[in-house]
C-alpha cells in the first residue's frame, strides 16, 4: 500500500503542478503584471493577453514537441545504466538518491534518528516556506531598500545550498 500511494502521488503531482501553472498564467494574463518598486504606473503596463498568450502557447508547443521526440525516439538517453542491474529487494541500491531539489529535505530527514521526528522536521522544512508571503506585509515589493530582508533571504539560500550538499553526501555513522 505504501508503494501504491507513493506511485499515485508521483503520478498525480505533475498534473496538479500543470493545473496550478495554468491557473497562474490565466490570472497573470487577466490582471497584468505587478510593479516590484511599489510605484503605481498603470500607464506603463503592457496588456498581457494577445502577446504573451501566443508566446506561452509557442513555448508550450516547442517544449512538448522536444519532450515527445525525446520520449519516442531515444527513451534511454537520459537513463542510468545502473537501473538495468537486477535488484535486491532487501537493500536499497547506493545510486538511488532523491532528486536534487529534494536533497535539502533529505538531509533534514536523515539527520534525525527517530522516524516520526524526521518526518515532522521534513514537513516543517517545507511548510515554513508557506509562511513567507504572510510575513511580507510591506507595500514595497522590492528588497532593494530592505537590508534585513536581504540578509534573511541570502541566509535562507545559503542554508538550502549547504543542506543540499550535505544531502548529496553518502551516509556515514559518526
Amino acid at each position: 500500500p505504501t508503494l501504491t500511494r507513493f506511485f499515485a502521488l508521483h503520478f498525480l503531482l505533475p498534473f496538479v503542478i500543470v493545473g496550478l501553472t495554468l491557473v497562474h498564467l490565466t490570472f497573470l494574463h487577466e490582471t497584468g503584471s505587478n510593479n516590484p518598486t511599489g510605484v503605481p504606473s498603470d500607464c506603463d503596463k503592457i496588456p498581457f493577453h494577445p502577446y504573451y498568450t501566443i508566446k506561452d502557447i509557442l513555448g508550450f508547443v516547442l517544449m512538448l514537441s522536444l519532450l515527445v521526440s525525446l520520449a519516442l525516439f531515444a527513451p534511454n538517453l537520459l537513463g542510468d545504466p545502473e537501473n538495468f542491474t537486477p535488484a535486491n529487494p532487501l537493500v536499497t541500491p547506493p545510486h538511488i538518491k532523491p532528486e536534487w531539489y529534494f536533497l535539502f529535505a533529505y538531509a533534514i530527514l536523515r539527520s534525525i534518528p527517530n522516524k516520526l521526528g524526521g518526518v515532522l522536521a521534513l514537513a516543517a522544512s517545507i511548510l515554513v516556506l508557506f509562511l513567507m508571503p504572510l510575513l511580507h506585509t510591506s507595500k514595497l515589493r522590492s528588497m532593494t531598500f530592505r537590508p534585513l530582508s536581504q540578509i534573511l533571504f541570502w541566509t535562507l539560500v545559503a542554508n538550502v545550498l549547504i543542506l543540499t550538499w550535505v544531502g548529496s553526501q553518502p551516509v556515514e555513522h559518526p
